[in-house]
């Protein structure tokens, strides 16, 4: 992997995790400790995925309810980040700056099986918008490991390999955490409020 495309994507996400980086760094590194990943060393991610790797680090989404745009990070030391999309693949990637993936997959959605396997996401080919559904994204950034099958589930929408993906990631996430926030926010004035009627009620 072009490790430089990463350091070149990242560069704005990175310099704003740095202004809250604490003192103590990871060890050999400097990931603060707070961003690295929780789960132990791993050295066979791919065997009982969803056991090992069942919500999002990062939003806390259930990756097997998104299984069709999950991604899963295997950095060189072992460590592993199991994510829900590209979109929080992008902010592990740029918070993990001295890290260097040893691999990085995505689902496979030209696969006829109920659960998307993996596949390589460097050779993969994802599809730009579309009819697909977006995931943290106000764009699809859907992922095949055939480019015959993007090309055929393309619609609108246009094919591209990981890097224009991951690019597109980093240049939405201003807005695609602006509509994040709303969201959430919205679901918990709407819980309060059922809450309230509840009480009311009793």
């Amino acid at each position: 992997m072009n490790r430089r495309h990463f350091l070149l994507a990242g560069s704005a996400i990175a310099a704003a995790a740095a202004t809250i980086a604490p003192a103590h760094a990871a060890e050999g590194d400097g990931t603060p400790m707070q961003f690295m990943p929780k789960k132990p060393k791993d050295a066979k991610p791919l065997e009982n995925e969803f056991d090992k790797y069942p919500k999002c680090p990062y939003c806390g989404m259930d990756r097997k309810q998104y299984h069709f745009s999950r991604h899963l990070i295997h950095y060189s030391d072992d460590l592993v980040d199991g994510t829900c999309s590209i979109h929080c693949a992008a902010i592990s990637l740029s918070l993990n700056l001295d890290r260097v993936p040893k691999a990085i997959y995505a689902p496979d959605n030209g696969s006829g099986e109920a659960i998307k396997p993996l596949t390589n996401a460097e050779i993969a080919f994802y599809v730009i918008g579309g009819d697909h559904k977006p995931v943290m994204s106000k764009t699809p950034k859907t992922s095949f490991a055939s480019k015959v099958a993007a090309d055929a589930a393309k619609g609108s929408g246009e094919v591209v390999d990981f890097d224009k993906a991951l690019t597109l990631s980093y240049l939405g996430m201003a807005e695609d955490t602006k509509m994040i926030r709303m969201k959430r926010e919205e679901k918990r004035k709407a819980a309060a409020a059922k809450a309230a009627q509840e009480g009311m009620k009793h």
